[in-house]
């Protein structure tokens, strides 16, 4: 199996992309897996969702171009599109606080899942960006609309016009990151959460609909949507084939 998916004694669910030969990159399978986790998240027992990757390389690097590369259409892209975006939309209005644990690099839709998450913890000295504009495509899982709602607009435009892979003390600055770690992943995400696993989980799922609220009168899901559709019509481009095209042949000689 790509994931799993285990309940902590001190209260918060723990996923994890079990892919770490392949970078942790997310297939259709981990779409499944983080479908259940949210669902499963939603039990009254669970205060928080937590997202992490296998090994110590890899947070997510985004989305399996091994498998996505058999998407040459705009109508072969936005299923998968609109599918990943969707999840991303339930994780963030998920009513229980979620946190990406980044143990290792996070690049492209790794760095879009990262961002669907309340908070972002990562271990010092790894490094994340939004890359796909090299890629010739722009996020296509709603990563860059959540971007821009979260950051300052300055900021947000850089990370993702720049399509750079950056620090994590650099992301920290702009916001991006909430805390940076150097120990064990695990006991540094529950020193973090401490204070607010110990919070009534009413209080908890109140206040997130704070934020989820504010979200739904900025019709933050139409604007994701947009986003999708952007990104299905830069999938067919042929830049972005020949992107692809190289990236799969460099894989093939290894």
């Amino acid at each position: 199996m790509s994931y799993s998916i285990e309940k902590r004694e001190s209260g918060y669910l723990l996923f994890t992309i079990a892919r770490s030969e392949k970078r942790n990159a997310i297939n259709y399978d981990v779409m499944d897996g983080l479908s259940e986790a949210i669902s499963l998240a939603g039990d009254p027992k669970i205060k928080a969702l937590v997202i992490t990757g296998e090994g110590d390389t890899a947070f997510c690097s985004g989305g399996d171009l091994s498998v996505f590369h058999e998407l040459q259409t705009k109508e072969e892209a936005y299923p998968m599109l609109s599918r990943m975006s969707n999840i991303l939309y339930s994780l963030l209005t998920l009513t229980k606080p979620t946190i990406a644990l980044i143990n290792g690099t996070a690049v492209g839709g790794g760095c879009e899942l990262a961002a669907a998450c309340d908070f972002r913890l990562a271990r010092a000295g790894v490094k994340a960006g939004f890359v796909q504009g090299k890629q010739a495509i722009t996020t296509g899982w709603g990563g860059g609309t959540i971007l821009a709602e979260k950051l300052p607009a300055l900021s947000s435009m850089k990370l993702l016009m720049e399509a750079d892979i950056q620090s994590i003390e650099y992301l920290k600055e702009v916001g991006f990151i909430d805390y940076i770690y150097s120990n064990n992943p695990i006991s540094s995400c529950e020193t973090y959460l401490e204070k607010l696993l110990a919070t009534d989980i009413q209080v908890l799922e109140s206040y997130k609909k704070v934020w989820i609220r504010k979200w739904e009168e900025n019709k933050l899901r139409e604007r994701i949507e947009k986003e999708v559709s952007n990104c299905s019509v830069l999938w067919e481009s042929e830049p972005h084939h020949h992107y692809v095209k190289n990236f799969i042949s460099k894989k093939t000689k290894k």
